[in-house]
C-alpha cells in the first residue's frame, strides 16, 4: 500500500498495521513470554531481565528480518536468532524459551488487532455520533423512500439516518465483542517442555500481555482471526451501505445530497463528486476480499502449511481497510450536506404526481398531505437516538 495507503487509509490506522508494529509486538511477546516463565518458576529471575532488556525494537531491522525469514517461512526465526545474539551468554537459551514460531505471531496479531480495532471503535463512535445528529435534524424532513430503486412511500431523511446509526451501533457492538486471546503451544501444542507448568506459564503469559487466556493453544483452530475478520467485514459493510446510499442521493439528477468539500475531477471542474463515500465502498470491497483468507478454516493437523502464512497480509490490509472504510464515511457524514427543497421536490414529481402514495391504504383523501403519511417514522427515530445515547 506504498503508493495507494494514504489514499484509502489514514495514517493512525497504516502505522498500527506497519512493519514495525508487528516487530513492537512480537518483542512484546518474547518479553512478556521470558516474565511468565520467570514468574511461574521456570527459569531464572536473572535470565528474564536479560533477556527482557534486549527486546527492544531499535535493535532490529525489520526489513532484514523479514528478507531472512525467507529461509524459514517466516519472521520469527530470524528474530529469535538475532534476540539470543544480542542477551548472549548462558541466558541466551531462555528466549523464546518452550515457544514455537506461530505462538509469537499469532499473540502478536492479537497485539496488533487490539491497537487497531481501537482505533476502528474511536471511529465507528464518531460515525454513530454523526447519524445521530442527522437523524434528530431531520426527523421531520420528508423524501421519497425508494424500493428497488423506484420511488416508493414517503419516509424521512431522519429515519434513514437512523438506520445507519443503528447499523453502526451494532458493528461497534460486534468488534467490541471480538475476543482477542494469546497463543502459547509450543511446536505441537503441549508446552512440552515445560512439563506440568504449561497451563500455569500460559495463564501469566496472557495475563502479561492483557490478552485472554484460550482454554489451550489455537494453533489450527482459527476461531478467533476468523470473528475479527467477520467483524471488520461487517463494520465495513456497515460503510459501504451509507456510502451507497450516499453516491446514489447524490447522483445529479436526484441531487437530495452533496459532500460538502472536495470531489473535484481532472477534467471537469464543475462536478462535486461523493469521493468520501466511493472511498468508503473501495476500502470495504478490501476488506471483503482480505476476510475471505481469514475465515478458511480448513487447517490441518498441528500446524498449517500456507493456509496460516496467508493470514498475515491478509489482516494488516483488513484491519487497515476497515479502519479507511469508517474513517471516510465518518468524513463523509461530518461534511454532509442535506437538500431539503430537492427532496420535496422529487417527491411531487414523483410518487406525489399521480397520488400513488395512498395505492397501499384505503379511505385516504385526494387532498391529504402525502407527506404527512409517515407512519411510525418519528417513533423509530426516537428509538435509534434513546440506542445511541446509552452507547455513550
Amino acid at each position: 500500500m506504498t503508493t495507494f495507503g494514504p489514499l484509502f487509509v489514514p495514517t493512525p490506522f497504516r502505522a498500527a498495521v506497519a512493519d514495525d508494529a508487528w516487530l513492537v509486538a512480537m518483542l512484546e511477546v518474547e518479553r512478556a513470554l521470558v516474565n511468565a516463565l520467570s514468574l511461574a518458576g521456570v527459569i531464572p529471575p536473572h535470565s528474564a531481565v536479560a533477556v527482557a532488556e534486549r527486546c527492544v525494537p531499535s535493535l532490529y531491522d525489520v526489513a532484514a528480518l523479514s528478507e531472512a525469514g525467507r529461509a524459514s517461512g517466516n519472521p520469527v526465526e530470524p528474530l529469535v536468532r538475532a534476540l539470543r545474539e544480542e542477551v548472549g551468554g548462558d541466558d541466551a537459551r531462555y528466549a523464546h524459551y518452550g515457544a514455537t514460531s506461530q505462538d509469537v505471531l499469532d499473540s502478536a496479531a492479537m497485539i496488533v488487532a487490539r491497537s487497531t480495532t481501537g482505533l476502528l471503535d474511536v471511529e465507528l463512535a464518531a460515525a454513530a455520533a454523526e447519524c445521530a445528529r442527522l437523524a434528530e435534524e431531520h426527523r421531520a424532513t420528508p423524501m421519497a423512500a425508494r424500493t428497488l430503486l423506484q420511488q416508493a412511500v414517503p419516509t424521512t431523511f431522519g429515519l434513514k439516518a437512523a438506520g445507519w446509526l443503528v447499523a453502526l451501533l451494532d458493528a461497534r457492538a460486534r468488534v467490541a465483542r471480538v475476543e482477542l486471546p494469546a497463543q502459547l503451544g509450543g511446536a505441537a501444542g503441549t508446552l512440552a517442555p515445560l512439563g506440568a507448568d504449561g497451563p500455569k506459564v500460559l495463564a501469566l503469559f496472557a495475563a502479561e500481555l492483557e490478552l485472554a487466556e484460550p482454554l489451550l493453544p489455537w494453533h489450527t483452530n482459527r476461531a478467533p482471526v476468523a470473528e475479527l475478520a467477520g467483524a471488520l467485514d461487517a463494520a465495513a459493510g456497515v460503510a459501504a451501505k451509507i456510502g451507497l446510499d450516499v453516491v446514489l442521493l447524490a447522483q445529479t439528477e436526484v441531487g437530495e445530497v452533496s459532500e460538502r468539500d472536495g470531489g473535484v475531477s481532472s477534467t471537469m471542474p464543475q462536478k462535486r463528486n461523493p469521493v468520501r463515500a466511493t472511498l468508503a465502498r473501495a476500502c470495504a470491497r478490501g476488506v471483503h476480499a482480505e476476510a475471505s483468507v481469514l475465515t478458511g478454516g480448513d487447517y490441518e493437523l498441528e500446524r498449517a502449511a500456507g493456509a496460516w502464512q496467508a493470514e498475515w497480509g491478509a489482516l494488516s490490509s483488513a484491519l487497515a481497510l476497515a479502519g479507511g472504510a469508517v474513517a471516510a464515511i465518518r468524513e463523509c457524514l461530518e461534511g454532509l450536506q442535506v437538500h431539503s427543497d430537492r427532496m420535496r421536490m422529487n417527491m411531487t414529481d414523483g410518487l406525489l404526481a399521480e397520488r400513488r402514495v395512498f395505492a397501499e391504504r384505503e379511505g385516504v383523501e385526494a387532498d391529504d398531505d402525502p407527506t404527512t403519511y409517515l407512519g411510525s417514522a418519528d417513533a423509530f427515530v426516537e428509538r435509534a437516538l434513546e440506542r445511541f445515547g446509552e452507547s455513550t
